[in-house]
């Protein structure tokens, strides 16, 4: 369900042989380009910024103003139908082509318009508004546990429990599914990420998307016979102009805004924290001044994007960065590299809190922008602020970096920082 491939251009030989062109995004498979992409992204912004990939059957995009225009303009239907899979043999993956044809990431308007209308009207700002005072208790609740010791992992025992129990909340879900549901929705989010099926992870897919189906059709149904305040709710009795969305729809799109919430939110803070303790004058400057959270996660994002590419469909012959592009041909917007381009942003590689002007593209852009941004920046800015103000003399404790196998969102296994007393 990665990106897809176009036929227009013969296949390539194998990645490692000595034919394989060094700017391929390919190469983030490997772990010292995984660790650091940004002078791979430097290079093909430099050298070939719209770059066919012959490893990936696609284009790549690199600068800030033609990531914008591919996600302004370019299609985002590229999700192969159950019909199209099972004409390649591939039926097998048809449980997941159902989910995610309905989702409104993999859609077009006027579905894309409909559907994500509908599933506004369960997301407004007010209610993101009304769950400041919970994230805070949340987030203090996490960082008592962790006090007496001294020391924690920043992953496990703050980026992912936090937003898995905001996101439960929200939907109107038991707390005590959280991290189910975090754990089902980070295998979604590793099949979102790559750029190809491995054959050996198959299995372990379908079985996520069973779960995640089934777990939402209970849910859904529930709400018929016990109908609970949340976004299964909200979803289910969503009406504009006399349409609603079928249950289908709604299972379908609750899973991609789970998956959503979840991975980016887990992400923003995990990479936010490393960020800044790879910067310590800078992350004294947020401690001195608390006032800067909210610039200082707009410039984590932009610095160290959670969600680091996303692939389109050219929607007709055209040419962009004076390369002709067929109609249907993959096209991948690597949003951080956009972030980095110094034609768009002052010395992009510099970390600034106080960065103006700082319109990324780590949320997206245009249509598909996305409508859990509020609450991602709000669940950033107070874990964040939080552990800084509690521990203002926390620091790196020993052990590598190690990042997770998810090319396009871009997150930590885990961190583990001391937590020394006051």
């Amino acid at each position: 369900m990665g990106t897809t491939a176009s036929s227009n251009h013969p296949a390539s030989a194998t990645p490692g042989s000595p034919a394989e062109p060094v700017l391929s995004l390919y190469r983030l498979l490997e772990p010292d380009v995984l660790a650091d992409p940004y002078p791979l992204y430097d290079r093909l912004r430099t050298e070939a910024p719209v770059y066919w990939d012959p490893y990936l059957h696609s284009w790549v995009v690199t600068r800030y103003v033609d990531v914008i225009t591919v996600l302004r303009d370019f299609s985002a239907a590229r999700t192969p139908t159950p019909e199209q899979l099972s004409s390649l043999g591939l039926a097998a993956l048809n449980p997941l082509a159902r989910v995610m044809v309905k989702q409104m990431l993999f859609l077009d308007p006027p579905s894309h318009s409909r559907i994500r209308g509908l599933a506004a009207c369960g997301f407004t700002p007010a209610r993101v508004a009304a769950l400041k005072e919970r994230i805070q208790k949340l987030t203090d609740d996490l960082l008592d546990k962790v006090q007496a010791s001294g020391h924690m992992d920043v992953m496990s025992e703050l980026a992912e429990p936090l937003p898995a129990i905001v996101t439960s909340e929200l939907f109107g879900l038991p707390t005590e599914c959280a991290l189910r549901l975090k754990q089902w929705s980070a295998d979604f989010a590793e099949m979102l990420g790559n750029f190809q099926h491995n054959p050996n992870r198959i299995p372990k897919m379908l079985d996520t998307i069973e779960n995640l189906t089934e777990f939402f059709r209970k849910a859904v149904q529930e709400q018929e016979n016990s109908p609970c305040p949340g976004l299964v709710h909200s979803l289910v009795k969503a009406e504009l102009e006399g349409d609603r969305l079928t249950e289908e729809e709604v299972i379908a799109n609750c899973i991609i805004t789970l998956v959503g919430g979840l991975e980016t939110t887990t992400n923003l803070i995990g990479n936010g924290i490393l960020t800044l303790l790879r910067h310590p004058e800078q992350m004294r400057q947020l401690q001195r001044d608390p006032s800067l959270i909210a610039s200082a996660v707009e410039e984590l994002l932009r610095y160290e994007s959670p969600s680091q590419h996303t692939a389109r469909l050219a929607p007709q012959d055209l040419t962009l960065g004076g390369k002709a592009i067929r109609k249907r041909q993959a096209v991948i917007a690597v949003m951080a590299a956009g972030n980095r381009d110094p034609e768009r942003f002052y010395d992009p590689h510099r970390l600034d809190l106080t960065r103006q002007d700082n319109r990324h593209l780590a949320f997206g852009w245009a249509a598909h922008f996305c409508f859990g941004a509020p609450l991602a920046r709000m669940e950033g800015q107070i874990a964040i602020g939080t552990l800084l103000r509690r521990f203002p003399d926390l620091c790196w404790d020993a052990g590598p970096i190690v990042w997770r196998k998810n090319l396009g969102l871009r997150g930590l296994t885990a961190l583990n920082i001391q937590l020394p007393a006051k």
